[in-house]
């Protein structure tokens, strides 16, 4: 039974609370009261669809509640324990906020629960009676509920005996169900799995293959400018007329200056110091201009290769 119905900024309601208790009970008032108000409260209570335009002007939410006996409800009091709300003294409080921007929170038993849990929980709880209407005969198990208890005590025995036998019925088809989605998806992980071994040792991989292609492939990929790049130094060392940016290399320029050196650096030890730095400097040049022309007879220009070390790496990812 509902105890007690509180309403606060809904439409053109301030603040106003009722007590309710056996019996009957009539509201009553002018137009423009409010008295719809209550029954709207009533169906956010019962989880309807909440609207923004419900709060009342300067309000920040519009707020409902409600405390309801529910002494001898077995399922109602399960729901709300399975919810995580709590019930005392068999009095069950369900609220409904909804903001002034339309979002709604929907409470039972003082935790937040969805608001179809209040649907759930209120369908055995309130019939709301309308014009050429009745909302709880509309749906299917509100018909069978009407049906078996038209039949009596001896449909309700069999009921009893009934229910449990089906609701562990279910329960068992539900988890066969799940067992075998699981089987499915497990199947498909498998045969993917095992496909994608297959391709795998069509591939047959070598560890660290990748970074090596990557190299190969960047050469490849840069060989025009690569050989361009060591022949023009080349040319600029070991004096190449055509390439050169004057007649004469930085290998012959550097050994002229070794050799007037030399000259001299008998009369002064430090010239000698800088003379025999000038002699490692032109055995060095000598050197780089003669691992030039080697790295220039390996590089290759190759478009036939590059696309073949590319398919590889792409096969590889």
């Amino acid at each position: 039974m509902w105890r007690h119905l509180e309403l606060r900024s809904l439409g053109v309601i301030e603040h106003a609370e009722l007590p309710l208790d056996a019996g009957f009970t009539v509201i009553t008032g002018e137009t423009g009261a409010g008295k719809t108000m209550v029954v709207t409260a009533l169906g956010l209570l019962r989880g309807e669809r909440s609207d923004a335009g419900l709060v009342r002007h300067g309000a920040a939410q519009a707020r409902v509640e409600a405390i309801i006996d529910v002494a001898g409800r077995p399922s109602v009091l399960g729901a709300v324990d399975d919810a995580g709300g709590v019930v005392d003294d068999d009095e069950l409080v369900l609220a409904r906020a909804v903001s002034a921007q339309g979002r709604s929170r929907a409470y039972a038993g003082g935790t937040s629960v969805p608001a179809g849990l209040l649907t759930q929980l209120t369908d055995e709880l309130v019939a709301v009676h309308g014009q050429s209407d009745q909302h709880r005969l509309a749906r299917p198990a509100h018909q069978r509920a009407a049906l078996d208890a038209f039949a009596g005590t001896p449909v309700a025995e069999l009921l009893g005996r009934y229910t449990p036998a089906y609701r562990r019925w279910r329960e068992v088809d539900e988890r066969i169900r799940l067992l075998r989605s699981a089987s499915q998806e497990r199947a498909r992980e498998l045969d993917a799995a095992q496909h994608g071994l297959v391709e795998i040792d069509d591939v047959a991989p070598v560890a660290g293959e990748d970074a090596e292609l990557e190299a190969v492939e960047s050469r490849l990929a840069h060989a025009e400018s690569l050989a361009r790049a060591a022949q023009v130094a080349h040319d600029l060392l070991v004096g190449d007329v055509e390439q050169a940016v004057g007649p004469e290399g930085a290998g012959p320029l550097i050994a002229q200056a070794t050799s007037e050196l030399d000259a001299q650096a008998g009369h002064d030890p430090e010239l000698e110091a800088l003379a025999a730095r000038a002699r490692d400097l032109t055995v060095t040049v000598t050197e780089l201009a003669g691992d030039l022309a080697s790295y220039l007879s390996t590089v290759d220009l190759d478009p036939a290769g590059l696309a073949s070390v590319q398919d590889r790496r792409a096969r590889l990812t």
